[in-house]
This record gives structure tokens, sequence and C-alpha cells, in this order.
């Protein structure tokens, strides 16, 4: 009896670690305030990790969710509705992936050496590379929503609900994939925390993606491939361009792999889903 009792007093003591590994998550990708003071130690940090790919499916649910209502609800014109969309996508990840993104083009854009590019982007300055690719990266991200939106079908909610998902996927598998450039900062603390053996939830998440919606299984398998081909790609280009990873390389990796899974639904939705 007293056996059981501890067993299942374990069981709930890792429930309650994987629940706080995601809350890590929230607290720090999104702009969600979460008020609570939860341990940074490896353990918590493991499951933060671990937790990634859901992170991406709690953010996709509410972009989906309410691209639903308008679309269904609401009187909003479709450009309206992109917008609103849009400015989510923006507003939920508190603009700290684009942060990445601005300060990775800097760095990129200057075409000095690795070392001098991971000074750049130290510098909380930022110049007129990164400044022009992220309009370059929004307004593009726009125009892919407005005609997403006119052309959307039942096969459009999920699709929407998937992005974040691969993104945040793709996320987890370079911070332990690949070394890191430096031995500080929010990608370093990150990376120390798990090993690549932590990945095998990953699969498990993405069966049980594919068991629950076989019905959407072509969009799904392009999807899919294109989240592949993104990350084999930014796998090698990330250690050639900035010697490894950095906060700032991963937070410009999920923007530039949502940028292209948000270019392959729209190509979906002129190609397939007609």
């Amino acid at each position: 009896m007293g056996i059981a009792y501890e067993d299942r007093g374990a069981r709930e003591w890792k429930r309650m670690r994987f629940l706080k590994g995601f809350l890590i998550n929230l607290q720090f990708f999104t702009s969600i305030p979460i008020p609570i003071v939860i341990p940074m130690d490896r353990s918590h940090l493991k499951n933060a990790v671990r937790t990634f790919p859901l992170l991406g499916l709690f953010q996709g649910a509410i972009y989906s969710s309410l691209f639903y209502i308008l679309i269904e609800w609401s009187l909003f014109s479709s450009l309206a509705i992109a917008f609103v969309i849009w400015l989510m996508t923006i507003v939920i990840s508190g603009g700290i992936h684009l942060d990445g993104w601005m300060d990775a083009s800097d760095a990129y854009f200057s075409y000095q050496d690795k070392e001098k590019r991971l000074e750049i982007m130290k510098d909380p300055r930022t110049g007129a590379f990164g400044v022009l690719s992220v309009i370059v990266l929004l307004s593009s991200r726009f125009l892919f929503l407005y005609e997403i939106t006119l052309m959307s079908t039942a096969d459009t909610y999920l699709l929407i609900l998937l992005i974040p998902f691969f993104s945040k996927s793709v996320m987890g598998g370079l911070l332990l994939t690949v070394n890191g450039a430096k031995n500080e900062g929010l990608g370093a603390m990150f990376q120390k925390s798990a090993t690549s053996r932590d990945l095998w939830v990953y699969c498990l998440y993405v069966t049980l993606v594919y068991i629950f919606c076989y019905r959407f299984i072509l969009e799904l398998v392009i999807l899919s491939a294109m989240t592949i081909v993104v990350f084999i790609i930014l796998r090698k280009k990330i250690v050639k361009w900035f010697s490894g990873i950095t906060g700032d390389v991963i937070g410009a990796s999920v923007e530039g792999t949502e940028w292209m899974l948000w270019m392959t639904v729209w190509l979906l939705h002129y190609f397939v889903m007609v």
C-alpha cells in the first residue's frame, strides 16, 4: 500500500514538473502573464525543452480558434481578419523571436567573420538590415495570411494550428543537435538542460498529430516535409554562418521556419486545396 502511494506521488511530481516546464515556456516565449515563480533548475528546463512543440500547439490553437471565430461569426472583411491574425502572431510571442530575427539579420548581412557576427548580435541597437529584413518578413506574412483568408477551407484551421507546432519542434531540434556558439545567454541555458535523447517525445507528438489528423494526410505530409527540409538547411547553415546556436539564432530560426510554413500553406491553397 505504501509503495503504491509512493509510486502515485512520484507520478504526480513528474506531471507537475512537466506542467511547470510548459509554464516556463509561456513565461519566456509568450507575452501571456504567468504570475508564479518556477525553479530554473535542470529538471524543469529539460521539461521546458520537451514541451516546445506543445507551446507551438497552444499558440496555433489561439490563432486557429480566433481565425474560425472571425470567419464564421464576425462581419469583418477578409482584410481585417487577416490583419487581426497577423497582429496576434506578433503580440502572443511578445516579439522575442522577431528580435532574434533582426539581430541575426544584422549579423549575417554584415558579411563579417563568425566572431564579428556574434559581437554584432550582442549590440542592443538595430541596424538597417535588421529593420529591412523584419519589414520583408512581416509584410510577406501578411500577404500570405490575406490570401489564405480569401481562399480558406475547413483544412485551413488545421494548417494554421500546426504552423507554430512545427516551428517550435524545429527550435527544440536545433537546440539539441547543434553546438552552442557561446556558453551564456538564453539559448545556452536551455541547451545545457537537455540532450538529443530528449527528442524522442517530439516523435511521439508528431505521431499523435498524424493519428488525429489522418484525414488531412496530404497537407500534413507536405507541411512535415517542408519542416524537415528547413531543419536540415538551418542545421548546416547555422554552423557555417554563426559557429553554432545562440538565443538570437534560435529566434531567427523560428521566424524563418514559420515564414516558410506560412508560404507553404499559402501555396497549398493555390495548388492543392482547390
